[in-house]
C-alpha cells in the first residue's frame, strides 16, 4: 500500500523533529563533506543554499565556508504574492529575520537573478534515488525550478531516513540532478 504525499510529509516531519541534535549534527557535517567535494561545488561561483529550520539538514556552517571560500552565497526569498521564491544575496554576518512559513531571510535585500547562480541546494521532505523530491507542499521550489535553466546544477540534501525507494511525481513536479544524504 503507498503513502499518500500527505502520510509521507507527515511521518517525515515527525523524524526530523524527534531526531537527536548531535545525530543532526554529525549527519549534517557528513553532508556538508559530500557537498564540499563535488565537482559542481568547486566550480560554482555564486551558490543558492537554503537556510535550515523544522530540522532539516544544517546549511550554517556550509554557508560560512562557502563564503571564505569567496563564493557569493544566496538564500530563497518567498514572495507572497506568486507564491514562489527569488535567489537574495546573503552577506557575512547580514542580521536575519523571520519571512514567510517562519523560514529566516536576509532582513537588508539584494536580488540576483537565476540565471546567475552556478549551483542551488535544495530542501525537501524527501528525495528518491531518481532525483524526485517531495518538499512541504506550497510548490515554491517546483516553480522556481521549473524556470531555472537546466544547465544549473540542482542538488538536494536529505538525512538517510528521507531517501524513500520511490516517490509518485505529477507534471509539476521538478526533479534535482543530485542527492547527498547521510
Amino acid at each position: 500500500m503507498e503513502l499518500t504525499k500527505k502520510e509521507i510529509r507527515s511521518k517525515i516531519l515527525f523524524r526530523l523533529q524527534s531526531q537527536k541534535e548531535e545525530d543532526r549534527d554529525r549527519k549534517s557535517k557528513t553532508i556538508k563533506e559530500k557537498l564540499f567535494r563535488t565537482k559542481v561545488f568547486k566550480k560554482a561561483k555564486n551558490i543558492m543554499f537554503y537556510i535550515a529550520f523544522g530540522g532539516e539538514v544544517k546549511t550554517e556552517e556550509m554557508i560560512k565556508e562557502a563564503q571564505k571560500l569567496g563564493k557569493l552565497v544566496a538564500v530563497p526569498i518567498c514572495r507572497h504574492d506568486r507564491i514562489t521564491i527569488r535567489p537574495c544575496a546573503l552577506r557575512e554576518g547580514a542580521r536575519l529575520k523571520t519571512g514567510l512559513y517562519g523560514i529566516c531571510e536576509p532582513a537588508k535585500r539584494k536580488f540576483i537573478r537565476s540565471q546567475e547562480l552556478s549551483l542551488v541546494v535544495v530542501p525537501g521532505l524527501a528525495f528518491d534515488k531518481s532525483g524526485n523530491r517531495l518538499g512541504r507542499g506550497k510548490g515554491c521550489y517546483d516553480r522556481f525550478l521549473k524556470k531555472l535553466s537546466n544547465s544549473i546544477p540542482t542538488i538536494g540534501l536529505a538525512f538517510d531516513f528521507q531517501i524513500l525507494t520511490s516517490l509518485s511525481a505529477k507534471a509539476h513536479d521538478i526533479k534535482v540532478k543530485k542527492v547527498l544524504f547521510a
